[in-house]
């Protein structure tokens, strides 16, 4: 069955996913104990096919494998792993693996390694690396979580501001072997050591020896603080096209770098954690979770969604007695309801990645809002036209047309304001849109789409 599911799995379309024989010929190979094979198939894997491969499997899968091919696993697949995984892993391999591991990746990634692990795993990761790698480590964990100072990695290619390109070159050519495995600029510093400016390596090589660094810096030189939430050096990085930007501490002074992939990481997480919010299912959720934390994770916005539907269902209780004789009603009614938050759920996905993404602000937001309700409005006098249409030959009603017809209009304007005026007003109270708009914006078209439904059938119709 399993592998039938594989099958359906795999059809061919994505050219980056794994070969789904991939997982049979490691599980045989597990079975087998065999070690030589296993190391074959994962021989010619990225890190983070590794990474999505251990993803994959069950966790019997994965145990037996890691078993035996623990020393195949480096600090570049333990980095590409999520965070709950991470741990799941990190208490299989052997304790020599894993200091193995984490010598190789720089601090950055140490950091994010160890920053979410128990207390006792964390000491345990420290105590192997070199005392200088461990204070940087230390240090990098001392500033608040998701921060410009966590996210940043102490390994620097820091030169005087006043030396010229013949002398950079000298020194980072006498650095071999101490230098970041990878970076993209040289970052000038004052005597101070507050960064004064960055030359590009491209730039650097291409000019004479003669050159003063001074006088082929970039313009897109930005110091980060270190205290700056992780997010807004996201932005940061993707609104001014930066691939790498010095970290200051608070007097200024340069601690670090971060460079665009860690910037990237974040701001997919950032996107990710949005789209999952936006659907109520816990923004740590992930395809390696088990039924019990899963379940834990999607009950409170269950929960949440139980209250709000009793909501508009007391409101559905006020009209009893018409619905009683006029069965069409109840027919009919779920379809304005649900056109409502169809709408609602439009406008708010706008609002909230607009938001996010800082477009949304004061100086248009009345703009956004027109438009969001000029479009609910004529939404809903298209389909008012429509299901006008549909009520009279249904149910042979010209009135019950009208009236369906109206409650469409009301409803998909009201969602329209609804979709763009919850997160806004959510986002001016501190409270995450993304997490929190959903729930509002369905029981504000839930309850309007069934009182302006059922009120009118009262009125018109009675």
């Amino acid at each position: 069955m399993a592998e039938q599911m594989e099958d359906i799995v795999d059809d061919g379309r994505d050219a980056y996913a794994l070969d789904i024989s991939l997982r049979a010929a490691l599980r045989d190979a597990v079975a087998a104990q065999d070690v030589a094979s296993i190391d074959a198939l994962m021989e010619p894997l990225h890190p983070a096919d590794i990474a999505d491969l251990l993803e994959q499997i069950t966790p019997n899968e994965r145990e037996g494998w890691l078993s035996l091919w623990s020393k195949g696993i480096d600090g570049e697949v333990l980095s590409e792993l999520e965070e709950g995984l991470r741990e799941a892993v990190l208490e299989i391999l052997p304790d020599q693996v894993i200091a193995d591991a984490v010598r190789e990746l720089d601090s950055d990634d140490v950091v994010d390694l160890v920053e979410d692990l128990e207390e006792e795993q964390q000491e345990q990761i420290l105590e192997a690396l070199e005392p200088a790698d461990r204070a940087a480590v230390e240090a990098a964990l001392s500033y608040p979580e998701e921060t410009a100072g966590r996210l940043m990695q102490r390994e620097i290619v820091a030169v005087p501001e006043h030396w010229t390109v013949g002398e950079a070159i000298d020194y980072i050519r006498g650095q071999a072997g101490h230098l970041p495995e990878e970076f993209y600029h040289i970052i000038l510093t004052d005597p101070r050591m507050k960064p004064t400016g960055y030359v590009m390596l491209g730039r650097l090589l291409a000019s004479v020896r003669k050159v003063r660094l001074l006088d082929i810096t970039e313009d897109s030189f930005r110091p980060i603080p270190a205290s700056q939430p992780e997010d807004e050096v996201a932005y940061a990085f993707n609104q001014y096209h930066l691939i790498s930007a010095p970290v200051v501490d608070d007097d200024g002074r340069l601690v670090g770098v971060i460079t665009i992939d860690d910037a990237m990481i974040v701001l997919d997480e950032e996107h990710e954690e949005d789209i999952l919010r936006l659907a109520g299912v816990g923004e740590e959720s992930s395809l390696s979770d088990g039924v019990l934390e899963t379940t834990k994770q999607r009950f409170p916005w269950l929960f949440v969604n139980l209250v709000t539907s009793i909501l508009a269902s007391l409101v559905i209780a006020q009209f009893e007695a018409a619905i009683a004789q006029i069965v069409a009603l109840a027919v009919l009614m779920p379809i304005v309801a649900s056109m409502g938050g169809n709408a609602g759920t439009q406008s708010l996905t706008v609002a909230v990645r607009a938001i996010a993404t800082k477009d949304l602000t004061a100086s248009n937001l009345v703009r956004v809002i027109t438009r969001e309700a000029g479009v609910g409005l004529i939404n809903g006098v298209i389909f008012a036209i429509v299901m006008g249409i549909v009520g009279v030959v249904w149910f042979g009603t010209a009135m019950l047309g009208v009236v369906i017809g109206a409650a469409m209009v009301i409803n998909l304007l009201v969602a329209g304001l609804a979709g763009i005026l919850v997160p806004v007003v959510l986002d001016r109270l501190r409270i995450d849109p993304a997490l929190a708009s959903g729930a509002f914006v369905t029981t504000v078209t839930d309850v309007v789409g069934f009182f302006s439904f059922l009120g009118l059938a009262v009125i018109l119709l009675l």
